[in-house]
């Protein structure tokens, strides 16, 4: 069994049951008693199922969708600054195992600049995680231009994570086994991706940087698809489309146990660009775990993917 470092575990603090609860209307309610037992846990469930896993340390962050929802902006910053200063204290409890993710109240892009650098340089997180849109207003708005700047300058990972559309897709009315994590959640959040792409965001910071989770929300597959179209329709970019998600886009391989999405993220990013998640608690962990302890990789890459490539980009100690 390899160490691994684990992005993508979730929790809840005090006072955040509500916006997730909003979320879980389809889930059994004995499921959703279940995960949200786990996800405001810190102590001998959770660093059980690290160790079945072999997981050496966690990067914690809120489960969606948190502040992202919250209408009042005054409010989403004081909540969000809660919630960072929370983790800061659960992490401090066991440093040698939990690291932690900014929460962010991207309704007021320079107070979320602020939070994220506060929580970089006093709280010593190392990154954040963006529930996805917030209120409808996608991280390619204008209007965040100033959050981006300071992301660029701190160089600071922000993970973009799945919430639900805008509006649900009509294609997929009358199938609810396809909303959400099984098809709709993909889709919404490489199409978020792929607006920071193609509206120009890294042009105008192009040493920002991004995660995806589950692979890459399907964007590695579909590189030279992307390229082809954007000359076509004429798409005025100083670079591929597929170079920016090279070159800013990082992904992690949560909640896809399958060595065919995973040699075609390693193919088409490289090897250095992809990393170990294990989806706690709506994954398991220790299938997480045994997955990329078997599957078939060449010679280094299984260290890359389960700790290097985190412990380079997201300054984390070598487990």
């Amino acid at each position: 069994m390899i160490s691994k470092i684990a992005l993508e575990e979730h929790f809840l603090c005090p006072g955040f049951e509500g916006y997730w609860r909003a979320t879980t209307g389809s889930i059994d309610p004995t499921v959703a008693s279940g995960l949200l037992a786990r996800l405001t846990d810190f102590g001998e469930t959770r660093l059980e199922a690290m160790d079945r896993a072999g997981i050496a340390r966690a990067v914690l962050s809120i489960a969606g969708p948190g502040v992202q929802s919250e209408r009042d902006a005054a409010v989403a910053r004081r909540r969000a600054r809660e919630a960072n200063d929370f983790l800061a204290r659960e992490v401090e409890k066991r440093p040698d195992r939990y690291s932690g993710f900014a929460h962010l109240a991207m309704q007021d892009p320079r107070a979320a600049a602020d939070e994220l650098e506060r929580c970089l340089r006093e709280l010593k997180f190392c990154g954040a995680m963006v529930n996805g849109h917030t209120n409808g207003q996608y991280l390619d708005h204008p209007a965040l231009h100033p959050f981006w700047d300071r992301a660029e300058a701190l160089q600071a990972t922000i993970y973009i994570h799945p919430t639900d559309p805008i509006t649900p897709s009509p294609a997929l009315e009358g199938h609810d086994g396809l909303r959400r994590a099984t098809w709709e959640w993909g889709f919404e959040t490489g199409s978020h991706a792929l607006r920071l792409v193609f509206g120009g965001v890294f042009d105008r910071f192009p040493r920002a940087r991004i995660a995806l989770g589950h692979l890459g929300e399907t964007l590695p597959y579909l590189l030279w698809r992307f390229d082809s179209r954007a000359k076509l329709y004429r798409v005025s970019l100083e670079k591929r489309p597929s170079d920016y998600i090279r070159q800013n886009i990082v992904v992690t391989t949560s909640g896809m146990c399958s060595p065919e999405p995973l040699n075609c993220a390693l193919a088409a990013l490289g090897t250095d660009r992809v990393m170990f998640a294990a989806d706690y608690p709506f994954e398991s962990a220790q299938e997480a775990g045994q997955f990329l302890d078997e599957v078939p990789l060449a010679h280094g890459v299984r260290e890359d993917v389960a700790f290097r490539n985190a412990v380079s980009r997201l300054g984390l100690p070598t487990p």
